[in-house]
């Protein structure tokens, strides 16, 4: 719902967002439609390069199985075919990665489609929650919810821990592993226990994300300086991120459940800090990777498209921030959109660092875009 408070948009920050949001429907999805799809297997390749050849395929995940499906069936109604796309996903989804033995789904398959690192993780388990929440949103099919409902089943069945916390790996047959939790795959949950709420009402999702988030606040808010650690706050050799602290701010706050929380309230107090030691004010880059020293020094300064794409989404829910936000998207599109798709990774000094075009960064473009698009609306 629009702000009445908020001044009009720019209209160089509109026109700029067309032209961004053209490139994607124009140049991105279409590199998924065609050279980046394995029709064999009936999955996108891994990733592409620069001419949008795919490179020679040595896995192929179901988390960038389920960042696709949630890409197409986003686009449903607005891309020829994305439809007919995203169905083939969804049971790609279930006929390459589902484990028929022990439930849930498979880390990864080979390039023959035989089954890789049969381990079961987290973060995968919340991209599948999160995607087939925005499917069935679209397309309200039963065996959509089934699978839905099966993986909020084994999220919270197997993979649940003390403090509202969750395990980020376990073996295949659901055995330990150690791993304890980790701070990304409890985001991605997060993130994926908010779209089922988008889609139903639903009070165990609900209080298993309160508990969640209760829980992070707890075992990975520093209490000084207010950041998301990567680690529990008792691990050795810990750090924190400054996109992954953006992704968490925008998730909390454009949730009226989450808003005003303990663990907004504390990502609201360091979002300064944050863009302060992490955030370039002259290019606009964002860093990878922080030490929590006063005042904090790179542990790796790599600029990442998803980082500042999370960024952007980010400003568009802070209050006076659209000379940011246009700064911050034409920063994305000057140093990282080109005419044959994007940069993934640029180093320390701005230089391509990474030339391929990974099928999983469209989630983070469109998920960007789409709070952009609700900031302008």
């Amino acid at each position: 719902m629009p702000d009445a408070s908020r001044p009009a948009p720019q209209p160089e920050l509109t026109t700029l967002f067309a032209t961004v949001r053209e490139h994607f429907h124009k140049v991105i999805v279409p590199m998924w439609q065609g050279p980046g799809w394995n029709a064999e297997l009936a999955l996108p390749y891994e990733s592409l390069d620069a001419g949008h050849a795919p490179l020679p395929p040595q896995r192929y995940r179901a988390m960038a199985c389920a960042r696709q499906l949630y890409v197409f069936a986003s686009l449903i109604g607005e891309v020829p075919q994305a439809e007919e796309r995203a169905s083939a996903l969804f049971r790609s989804l279930q006929r390459h990665f589902h484990d028929a033995e022990h439930g849930g789904w498979f880390y990864s398959i080979d390039p023959q489609g035989a089954p890789l690192d049969t381990s079961k993780d987290l973060y995968t388990h919340a991209f599948i929650l999160f995607a087939c929440a925005h499917y069935w949103g679209k397309v309200r099919e039963p065996l959509v919810e089934s699978v839905l409902n099966a993986s909020l089943e084994v999220i919270a069945q197997r993979f649940a821990s003390a403090d509202g916390l969750y395990e980020a790996s376990l073996k295949r047959d659901w055995s330990s592993t150690g791993s304890g939790p980790l701070q990304n795959p409890l985001m991605h949950l997060a993130e994926a226990f908010l779209a089922t709420l988008s889609v139903r009402e639903d009070a165990n999702v609900r209080q298993a994300l309160l508990s969640l988030c209760d829980g992070m606040f707890k075992h990975f808010i520093d209490p000084q300086q207010r950041v998301m650690m990567e680690k529990p706050l008792k691990a050795v050799d810990n750090w924190f991120e400054p996109g992954h602290q953006f992704e968490w701010y925008f998730l909390l706050a454009s949730s009226p459940l989450l808003r005003g929380g303990k663990l907004h309230t504390a990502l609201e107090r360091s979002f300064g800090l944050t863009e302060q030691q992490g955030v370039s004010p002259q290019s606009g880059a964002v860093c990878a990777m922080l030490s929590l020293e006063s005042p904090a020094t790179p542990r790796d300064a790599t600029q990442r498209i998803w980082a500042q794409a999370e960024y952007l989404r980010a400003l568009t829910l802070r209050p006076g921030s659209q000379a940011a936000l246009l700064h911050q998207l034409q920063a994305l599109q000057q140093h990282f959109l080109h005419a044959q798709g994007w940069h993934e990774c640029l180093d320390a000094d701005g230089i391509v660092s990474r030339r391929d075009m990974p099928s999983t960064t469209p989630y983070h473009l469109l998920t960007c875009y789409r709070g952009l698009a609700d900031y302008l609306a």
